[in-house]
């Protein structure tokens, strides 16, 4: 009773009309921005956290949750009518998407994957509002050993688990520890990596970062290399933007399941939601092959409603991690959580106790939010769509401005410009030599935690390093952690087993695809 009570006063706060604007504007933006391929919500929030200071955090982070979300289903948008997935957590939504839009179905794929996002989003807002406290309560627990050791299973999973390159992964996330430390040591007041340029003994601000690795990298990526790729055709949505009850009966059970096998994702550092979307689409594939007359490769609609409630069911879990144990377990949610810290506030079970009514209006915009989705998605999505005919050229020479700009107005400074490029040029051939991102921005994220825990576990001992690994919840985070990367190293061993008996002719290429 008193989460509901809480949750009405947060609803209170939500609902005035300044706030129920910033839901609206975030919603829009986020759809807008996932809508084009090559973006999402993490550029979208990147874009957005230099020209937010100046709003009141709670108006800030309500437009941000909305961003986020709107990003997801930006993204399914374009990879149902383009197979182009705008985000890498809607590549398995395109599979049997797109192949129902080339069928005739575009409508109702689209409409599949608003009603499939907006379960998934409304079931697990439902969970953070009464767990989040619980998580808060748990995570007051922690002391510099068990934030130590919850950075270092964010770390290892963000860089080596997710990626398929665990090299890449591990050098992405060296690369982010190492712009980190950047600046004058806070406990020894050492300049550290400055090169005696007086401007970096401040370090480098985590916005410049992320705005130039996600969104000003990918400018210059499209301008030297995406340009020449050939667009897809776009396939025109015709018919009824619904579901008829057939439909709805095939696809009820699978919305189920996606957000089932999604929520625990939300809250495991597992680089975001494009695990969950394949697995939820692995299980509906292997359940369609028992039936009599399978669907899939034909336009399944369960290959499209799993996936896409799984997405939507891990990103609303994921901001209940960030609020209630300040672990942000994907690029975005690592950029909300450098937002929080620009505004001075701390994720965590302070946060709950130190700024409950940021914290509940935030958690009560969310089914505000997935409300306002599903009314601009489910009957417009077409409309979203015409954002492509904007010229690439244009486009994408406005988002450089407004990075620039961005920018510039936070600090002022023109070193801070020359940064901006120097990073994003560091963004590009990221991009070209296929290094994933997120390890970078989780390292730099939780690299100034871990070294701070680090430090005050090791003071607090006396120097004595067995502290790290001395209590409970390091020593089952460790274990956890052990677990996952042995699972991780057997099964790419076996793939690469089978791949090579499948090389040899000794097993079908049907069998390894299986």
């Amino acid at each position: 009773m008193d989460v509901l009570g809480l949750l009405g006063d947060g609803f209170a706060g939500a609902l005035t009309p300044a706030n129920l604007l910033w839901v609206v504007v975030g919603c829009l933006l986020g759809t807008a921005v996932g809508v084009l391929p090559g973006l999402g919500s993490s550029m979208a929030v990147a874009l957005l956290l230099p020209v937010t200071f100046s709003l009141d955090p709670t108006a800030a982070f309500i437009m941000f949750a909305g961003v986020y979300f709107g990003g997801l289903f930006g993204d399914s948008t374009m990879g149902i009518l383009m197979n182009t997935p705008g985000q890498a957590s809607a590549i398995a939504s395109t599979f049997e998407g797109h192949k129902m839009a080339l069928n005739g179905r575009a409508a109702q794929a689209l409409a599949t994957a608003a009603i499939g996002a907006f379960v998934g989003g409304m079931v697990a807002s439902i969970l953070v509002v009464f767990l989040a406290p619980a998580l808060a309560t748990f995570s007051s627990s922690f002391g510099p050993a068990e934030f130590f050791a919850l950075a270092l299973f964010a770390f290892v999973t963000t860089s080596s688990v997710v990626t398929d390159d665990a090299l890449k992964g591990l050098g992405s996330l060296c690369l982010g520890l190492g712009i980190a430390v950047i600046g004058v040591d806070g406990i020894s007041g050492a300049p550290r990596f400055t090169m005696g340029v007086p401007e970096l003994f401040d370090g480098i601000s985590l916005v410049t970062v992320t705005v130039a690795i996600l969104a000003l990298g990918e400018v210059i990526h499209v301008a030297c290399l995406a340009r020449h790729l050939k667009d897809g055709k776009m396939v025109r949505a015709t018919g009824r933007p619904w579901l008829s009850r057939r439909e709805l009966r095939e696809a009820a059970p699978a919305w189920l399941r996606g957000t089932a096998i999604g929520l625990p994702f939300g809250v495991v550092p597992a680089g975001g939601s494009e695990i969950p979307t394949f697995l939820a689409f692995g299980l509906e594939k292997r359940l369609d092959a028992r039936r009599k007359d399978p669907q899939f490769g034909r336009g399944a609609i369960r290959g499209l409603a799993a996936p896409e409630a799984a997405g939507n069911s891990t990103t609303g879990m994921a901001m209940g991690a960030l609020l209630s144990l300040g672990l942000p377990v994907s690029a975005t949610a690592a950029i909300m959580l450098a937002a929080f810290r620009q505004y001075g506030l701390q994720p965590g079970p302070l946060l709950f106790d130190r700024s409950p009514d940021l914290v509940w209006a935030l958690l009560a915009s969310f089914f505000i939010a997935m409300v306002v989705l599903l009314v601009i998605n489910l009957p417009f999505a077409m409309l979203w769509a015409k954002l492509l005919r904007i010229p690439r050229a244009y486009l994408y020479a406005g988002i450089a401005v407004f990075c620039g700009l961005g920018i510039y107005a936070t600090s002022g400074s023109v070193f801070d410009l020359l940064m901006l490029l120097g990073i994003g040029i560091v963004g590009f051939l990221m991009r070209a030599l296929d290094v994933p991102l997120a390890p970078l921005v989780i390292g730099m994220v939780l690299g100034p935690l871990a070294e701070t825990s680090l430090r005050d576990a090791a003071l607090s001992a006396d120097g004595d390093f067995s502290v790290l690994v001395a209590g409970p919840i390091p020593i089952v985070l460790y274990a956890v952690l052990a677990v996952v990367i042995a699972l991780t190293v057997r099964s790419r061993l076996v793939a690469r087993r089978a791949a090579r008996r499948a090389a040899q002719g000794a097993v079908p290429r049907e069998l390894v695809d299986r």
